[in-house]
């Protein structure tokens, strides 16, 4: 008897291993994954995590604006993209809790009765109350293997909700800052309009003194509509950025009180790069990860299909018919059963499903490696053009100095002594606008690549 007890063990032992080497039971865990840029990524997710790195910085540390800030927590309140996001988490959850009760055995309570007659006989009445039972044992794994697969699509879920979160954070930043630049153009423009239209009389009168020609009092006029043509378009884009804020918010269309002077402070950064260990925690990237374990799980729960199933049922409650007799009152009954299901004829079937379930896994582990590449490249791209729009800052900052200089050196040579052409004062006005409208242009590009920046290294958590 000893004997029998101790080669059952081994025998379960030798059993649980073999199938614990199929891979049935075994966890998710990207160190695991036969990837060099996986494994580097895994290796992050040990560190630390830096709480003064960008990335990891509340929003509102970010952005200080107290008009940029509100307009954020209304949209985080009422965005319908956001609400959506958490619903499919609350579904998520759902999906979970039922993987987990599966674990649970079934009851069913099914009552029923019936009567029949036969003849001059009375009817004979015969009625059940049963109650039914059933349990699935999960020994190789495929409830395991459904409960784990739904915990990482609840966790994807929260990613992506993470991710919406992000979005909408630095979706109305950069509206923001967008209308602020329009309206910083604006209100150029009405200046640059009102001084072209000065500089049109001035034509005029030098016209009437005899110092020019028509056509300079004509050229000058036509670059004056030329401004008053601008500014419709500007005022058009105005009107539809102010109305991608509204649906940012979630609210009726308006148009937004924004300071056309708001301006985003640059944090200083001396890095070159963004270790792994920032880029690991964008939601997007985490999303990813969780895809390629609901995929690894998925393959699991394919080849635990090659595997029996083991029931356990049992029938029991109150009866008055017992056997072939109606016995009234009625007495309690109960049943017992196991069964098992070998899969036989579908072995071909569990092949072809194990075969897909690997090349899904494959399919997964390229887009996570392809997201995490991604990713560094947004990066990468966000800090070039955060450092060079700093650069061109600085360089058009010069030029528009010289070019008030210019300005009003041309437009005194042209009205007290005459040594300059109307051309040359309308090239030098001309080169005025374009460069402030370049300037307040690579001020909001460079707003923009911090926003970006913030976004891709996950920020918003």
């Amino acid at each position: 008897m000893k004997l029998k007890k101790t080669s059952l063990i081994l025998i379960t032992a030798l059993g649980t291993s073999v199938l614990s080497g199929c891979g049935i039971y075994k966890k998710y865990d990207a160190a695991d994954i036969d990837s060099k840029l996986v494994k580097e990524y895994a290796e992050a997710l040990k560190l630390e995590e830096d709480s003064l790195a960008f990335g990891n910085m509340s929003w509102r540390n970010v952005f200080t604006d107290p008009t940029l800030a509100d307009l954020i927590d209304r949209a985080l309140a009422n965005n319908t993209d956001l609400r959506n996001a958490k619903l499919n988490v609350d579904i998520a959850h759902a999906q979970l809790k039922g993987a987990r009760l599966s674990y649970l055995p079934s009851l069913a309570l099914t009552p029923n009765g019936a009567g029949a007659k036969y003849a001059d006989n009375n009817f004979n009445w015969t009625y059940q109350l049963p109650l039914a039972v059933n349990w699935e044992i999960d020994i190789f794994g495929k409830l395991l293997n459904s409960k784990r697969g739904a915990q990482m699509a609840e966790l994807q879920s929260k990613a992506y909700e993470q991710a919406v979160r992000s979005q909408i954070i630095a979706g109305v930043a950069q509206c923001y800052y967008s209308i602020a630049a329009l309206e910083a153009q604006l209100k150029l423009s009405h200046e640059t309009s009102e001084l072209w239209k000065e500089s049109v009389d001035v034509m005029r009168n030098l016209k009437e003194a005899g110092r020019l020609r028509e056509d300079a009092v004509v050229q000058s006029l036509a670059q004056y509509y030329s401004i008053e043509a601008a500014i419709t378009d500007i005022e058009l884009s105005l009107h539809e950025a102010n109305n991608t804020m509204s649906l940012l918010l979630n609210e009726m269309p308006q148009r937004w009180a924004i300071s056309p002077e708001a301006a985003l402070n640059v944090p200083v950064m001396q890095r070159t790069s963004i270790p792994m260990a920032e880029l690991a925690v964008r939601p997007d990237v985490r999303a990813s990860e969780m895809a390629l374990a609901s995929a690894f799980y998925s393959t699991a729960s394919a080849r635990a299909a090659f595997y029996p199933s083991i029931n356990i049922t049992a029938n029991g409650g109150f009866t008055n018919m017992l056997g072939s007799f109606i016995q009234n009152p009625g007495d309690w009954f109960i049943q017992l059963a196991g069964s098992l299901t070998a899969p036989i004829f579908s072995r071909g079937q569990n092949i072809a499903r194990l075969e897909a379930a690997k090349a899904q896994q494959q399919q997964a582990l390229n887009n996570f490696e392809y997201t995490l590449m991604s990713a560094s490249a947004d990066v990468s791209d966000a800090m070039t053009v955060y450092e060079k729009s700093i650069q061109k800052q600085q360089w058009l900052t010069l030029q528009v100095e010289n070019l008030v200089k210019s300005v009003e050196i041309t437009n005194e040579l042209l009205l007290f002594d005459g040594s300059t052409t109307y051309l040359e004062v309308l090239t030098a006005q001309g080169n005025l606008l374009n460069a402030q409208t370049a300037q307040i242009t690579t001020n909001l590009a460079t707003a923009r690549s911090i926003i970006n920046l913030y976004q891709n290294l996950g920020g918003g958590r």
